[in-house]
Parts: structure tokens; C-alpha cells; sequence
């Protein structure tokens, strides 16, 4: 069996992953699916981190949330993170993976606060850590998040799970003849406006020069094949 081409890596699920075909909150099934291809790679002996996005009950609500103090709705949208991040720890347990969940935002009761140290202490122990809450602060996208916890642990890449196997000139859903990269750098990312992360975090990740692979997470197994270094979706490194 052929070895893993990373160490440590930060995995960035969005919140719609999670709730699959249902659109709204999270769907039991899938979200176990998931729980099991990372327990899967967990078995590699890779240490790894988890940044999720909380879409699925954000976007849900965004028609009220158009109308509020944008500081507010992203506060809400910091609370998503956190359901769907307790959600994932569960399932993982599920499989015997023992996990931790930090967040941005101090919920002791519910989560350890994120301290970078105790982070790596973790991962190092062979735990999985999620992190929630995105970074914090307003204006700050779950992306930028995952960019920043990326380089505060020093991941060896980022791995960011999408419903397309890769980056695309325009949505796949949406034109038909739309051409996919299968290797970009982070200015051509910048210069083609393309929304693979924003560009917040897409320039984050380029002063580290960070790598991030994008890729398709509804194709099983997918995962463990980027972690073993197989040549799918697409790249944007130097």
C-alpha cells in the first residue's frame, strides 16, 4: 500500500455537504458516510483537522438575515459552524475516532476554546480536532478559517471537499462546456476572480505558500486518494 504524501492536513467541509439532498440541517446518513471515509484516512496514521462551514443552517434563514446588522448574521452564521461541528464529532465517536472540538467563540460547556498549542497537542496525539466558529470575528468567511488554522497548526495543505471534482472557469452545474484546471497558482486564482475560496483566503494561503487541493467529496474514497498523493481534482500551489 502506497504511503501518505502528507503528515498533518486541514480539511475544509462546507455546511451543505453535511445536510446533502435535504438542503436544511444535517443529514444523518450522509454526515455518518463522511464520518466513516475520515475515519478511513484517520487509520493512515495522518493527523488531521477540520474546518466546517455552516451553510445549511445559515443559508436557510438568509432571507431573514438580509435585513440585519451584518455583525449579527455573522455571529449567527459563527453558531452554525458550531451545531454542524458537534454533529461531525459525534459521528466520528461513532467510529471510534476520539475528537475534539475547539471554537473561535468561548462556549465551555459545549467546547474547548480554541488554543493553538493544546491544537497541535492534540493532533499530535492522534486526535481529530474540528474547529468551529470560522475565526471569530465578522467579515471573516469560514474559508479564511480554514487558511488560518491551516498555517496556525503548519498543515502540510489544505483540502477543501466540494460538490465539483475540481475548479472550473464557471459552474459546472450550470455550462456545460465549462473547462476545469487541473493545476492553477494563487494569482491566476486572484486574476480569473474564480470562487474556489475568497480571496481573503486565497491570499493567506499564497504569502505561506500553502497548497490547496480541490476536489469532489460525493465520489466515495475520494479523501483517502488525495492523501495518498492520486492525481484528482485540482491544484493551486506556486
Amino acid at each position: 500500500m502506497s504511503a501518505p504524501i502528507f503528515k498533518r492536513i486541514l480539511l475544509k467541509i462546507s455546511g451543505e455537504a453535511l445536510a446533502a439532498d435535504q438542503g436544511f440541517g444535517v443529514d444523518n446518513k450522509r454526515i455518518h458516510e463522511i464520518a466513516a471515509e475520515l475515519a478511513d484516512v484517520h487509520t493512515l496514521d495522518i493527523q488531521m483537522a477540520i474546518v466546517v462551514g455552516g451553510g445549511n443552517f445559515f443559508r436557510g434563514v438568509a432571507d431573514q438575515a438580509k435585513d440585519m446588522d451584518r455583525v449579527s448574521a455573522d455571529h449567527m452564521g459563527m453558531l452554525a459552524t458550531v451545531i454542524n461541528a458537534l454533529a461531525l464529532q459525534d459521528a466520528l465517536e461513532k467510529q471510534n475516532v476520539f475528537t475534539r472540538v475547539q471554537t473561535a467563540i468561548e462556549m465551555n460547556q459545549v467546547a474547548e476554546p480554541f488554543i493553538r498549542r493544546r491544537a497541535i497537542r492534540h493532533l499530535e496525539k492522534g486526535r481529530v480536532v474540528i474547529f468551529a466558529g470560522g475565526t471569530g470575528n465578522p467579515y471573516f468567511s469560514t474559508d479564511t478559517a480554514a487558511s488560518l488554522r491551516a498555517m496556525e497548526i503548519k498543515a502540510d495543505a489544505i483540502l477543501k471537499a466540494t460538490k465539483v471534482d475540481g475548479i472550473y472557469d464557471a459552474d459546472p452545474m450550470k455550462v456545460k462546456d465549462a473547462k476545469k484546471f487541473s493545476q492553477l497558482t494563487y494569482m491566476d486564482v486572484l486574476k480569473l476572480g474564480l470562487k474556489v475560496m475568497d480571496s481573503t483566503a486565497i491570499s493567506l494561503c499564497k504569502d505561506n505558500n500553502l497548497p490547496i487541493i480541490v476536489f469532489n467529496l460525493n465520489q466515495r474514497g475520494n479523501i483517502r486518494r488525495v492523501v495518498l498523493g492520486e492525481k484528482i481534482g485540482s491544484l493551486v500551489s506556486a
